[in-house]
C-alpha cells in the first residue's frame, strides 16, 4: 500500500535500550489467516475496482502534482467493498503486552497503531491503550498520513513491539489518534510496513529492519507463501492465508531453485522492493510492454498496475477483450470463457498467472474484468521520478513463493511446492533481455542468484483475506 503520507514534524525522545535478544537458528513458522471477502465471483462492483485502482494512483503518487512520500501502505484498512486479499500477523505492543492485528505491507515502511483514543475509530476497532503500558513514550509534534481512502494522524511513540519471537525495544511507531471513517475495519489496528526506512513518513526504522541490524535473523530477508480462497463458496470468514518467514525461508512451501533478481538501493537508504519488468507473455507470445519497467512488489496490494503500453499490448492480445470507459477507465474486460495465461518475467524465468487471479468476475453478459489495470489512466500528471513504473501486487503473488532479501539486495521467486498448492504452472525460460544467473547453493555474490541456507528462523503470520476496500488495494 502506498498512500502518501505528510511529515509534519519530527520527533526525538529519550528512551532507553534494551538488550538485544538472541538470534534464533531453528525455523518458526507462523500460520496466516485470511479473512473471507463480501464480493461473489459472479458480480463484479465496479464502483469498488474504480475506487481500487484511484487509491493505488494515490498510494504512489500517480496523479497528483506534489506527491508526498507514501505511508505505510493502507492497503490493510480502507473500507472498500470488493473481494480481494489482504494479510495481516498478530503483534505485541507495550508492557504489559497487547496483541494486535496490522497489515503486512511490503509496498510501505511506516508502522502505526489505532489508539483508545482515536477519532473517527469504529466502536470495534481494536485499539492500542496508551495507559496501560508502563513503557509506552508518547510525543507531542504531529505527523499526518493521507490515503486516496482516507486520512490519520497521531504522534510518534516508542515502545516493545514484538511479533513471533522477535522482539524490538524501542521500536518507533505512529500513535494514531484520528482517523477518516472506513480507513480500517474489522480485526485490523494498523498497518506494519516492510518496505525500505527511505520512504517511511515518520523516519523511524522498519520492525523488519530493527531486527536485522540487531542480527536477530539468521538471513536478512523475509519471505511469504500466501493463499488463495477465490470463489470457494465453503470458506469460512478467516481461512489460513500462508506464511511469513522472518529470516529466511520455508522449504516445505516451494521446489526448485529461489530465483534471486538484484536491485539498487535508491533514496536515502532504499525505498520500495524493486525489480525491473524484463517481459510479459499472453497464452505463450510474447508482446511489447515498452519502456518504463520499474516494478514495486506489494503484498500490500491487491490487483497489478502497470503502465498504459504495457497494459493495451497485454490486453490487444486477447481476443475479444474491450477497453471500459468512465470511473472504469483503465481496465479492460475479456471474454469469460477465454483460456488465458499471462506471464511475467523479472530478467530470469517467466512466472504463469492463474486465471483464477486474472477473472475478478462478470461485469456484463459474457464479458469479466480483468485485474492488469492502467495505473496511470485518468491522470495528466507524470510519475515522479523514482516511482515505480508498474505495481505487482497479490494477483501475482499467489502464483509464487516469494523472497525479500536486503543484503545484497534482491527479490526472489520460486515455484510453489504441492504442500502450498502448486503454482499455475511451471516458470519457462526468461522471455526477453539477458537471463541472470539464477539459485546457486551458496550465499552471497552480488549480480548472482543464489538459494540461500534454509535453517532460518520463520515466522507464521496471520493472514486476513479482508473486503477489498479502496484503501486495500491501495496498499494496492
Amino acid at each position: 500500500m502506498l498512500p502518501s503520507i505528510i511529515f509534519v514534524l519530527a520527533l526525538s525522545l529519550p528512551f532507553s535500550v534494551a538488550a538485544v535478544p538472541p538470534r534464533r537458528d531453528e525455523p518458526l513458522h507462523i500460520p496466516l489467516i485470511r479473512r473471507r471477502s463480501n464480493v461473489r465471483r459472479q458480480g463484479v462492483d465496479l464502483d469498488h475496482y474504480a475506487a481500487v485502482s484511484s487509491n493505488l494512483r494515490g498510494k504512489y503518487g500517480i496523479g497528483s502534482s506534489s506527491p508526498s512520500r507514501r505511508a505505510q501502505t493502507t492497503d490493510i484498512g480502507i473500507t472498500n467493498q470488493g473481494a480481494d486479499t489482504s494479510y495481516f500477523a498478530q503483534v505485541s505492543v507495550g508492557t504489559p503486552a497487547q496483541n494486535l492485528n496490522l497489515v503486512l505491507d511490503t509496498g510501505s515502511s511506516d508502522l502505526w497503531f489505532a489508539t483508545s483514543n482515536c477519532a473517527g475509530c469504529s466502536r470495534n476497532t481494536p485499539v492500542l491503550d496508551p495507559t496501560k503500558s508502563s513503557s509506552l513514550q508518547l510525543g507531542t509534534q504531529r505527523i499526518a498520513l493521507n490515503y486516496g481512502s482516507g486520512s490519520a494522524s497521531g504522534v510518534l511513540a516508542h515502545d516493545t513491539v514484538t511479533m513471533g519471537p522477535f522482539t524490538v525495544n524501542p521500536q518507533s511507531f505512529v500513535a494514531v489518534d484520528d482517523i477518516s471513517s472506513g480507513l480500517i475495519d474489522g480485526e485490523l489496528a494498523g498497518i506494519m510496513g516492510l518496505a525500505f526506512q527511505g520512504i517511511a513518513n515518520s523516519q523511524a526504522l522498519p520492525f523488519w529492519q530493527a531486527l536485522v541490524n540487531n542480527n536477530q535473523l539468521t538471513n536478512p530477508e523475509f519471505s511469504f507463501f500466501i493463499t488463495r480462497f477465490v470463489n470457494e463458496k465453503s470458506a469460512k470468514t478467516e481461512e489460513p492465508g500462508g506464511v511469513l518467514t522472518f529470516g529466511g525461508t520455508n522449504s516445505t512451501l516451494y521446489q526448485g531453485n529461489i530465483d534471486f533478481q538484484p536491485f539498487t538501493l535508491s533514496g536515502n537508504g532504499g525505498t520500495f522492493w524493486l525489480q525491473t519488468v524484463s517481459g510479459v507473455t499472453v497464452n505463450g507470445k510474447t508482446v511489447n510492454t515498452g519502456t518504463g519497467n520499474t516494478a514495486a512488489i506489494d503484498t500490500g496490494t491487491t490487483l497489478i498496475g502497470a503502465p498504459t503500453t504495457a497494459v493495451n499490448a497485454i490486453w490487444g492480445a486477447v481476443s475479444g477483450a474491450v477497453p471500459l470507459t468512465g470511473n472504469m477507465t483503465g481496465f479492460y474486460a475479456f471474454p469469460c470463457n477465454t483460456q488465458l495465461t499471462i506471464a511475467i518475467s523479472f530478467g530470469g524465468p517467466a512466472w504463469p498467472i492463474s486465471l483464477a487471479d486474472l477473472n475478478l468476475g462478470t461485469v456484463s453478459s459474457g464479458l469479466c474484468l480483468g485485474a492488469i489495470f492502467d495505473i496511470t489512466a485518468g491522470s495528466n500528471v507524470k510519475p515522479t521520478p523514482g516511482t515505480p513504473q508498474w505495481i505487482v501486487g497479490d494477483t501475482f503473488l499467489k502464483n509464487v513463493y516469494t523472497v525479500f532479501r536486503s543484503n545484497p539486495p534482491a527479490v526472489g521467486f520460486a515455484q510453489l511446492s504441492s504442500a502450498a498448492g502448486g503454482s499455475s504452472g511451471s516458470p519457462s525460460t526468461t522471455v526477453s533481455g539477458p537471463a541472470k544467473a539464477t539459485g546457486g547453493n551458496s550465499p552471497g555474490g552480488s549480480s548472482s542468484a543464489v538459494r540461500l541456507p534454509l535453517g532460518t528462523f520463520g515466522i507464521t503470520v496471520t493472514c486476513a483475506l479482508s473486503l477489498l476496500t479502496s484503501a486495500y488495494i491501495l496498499l494496492a
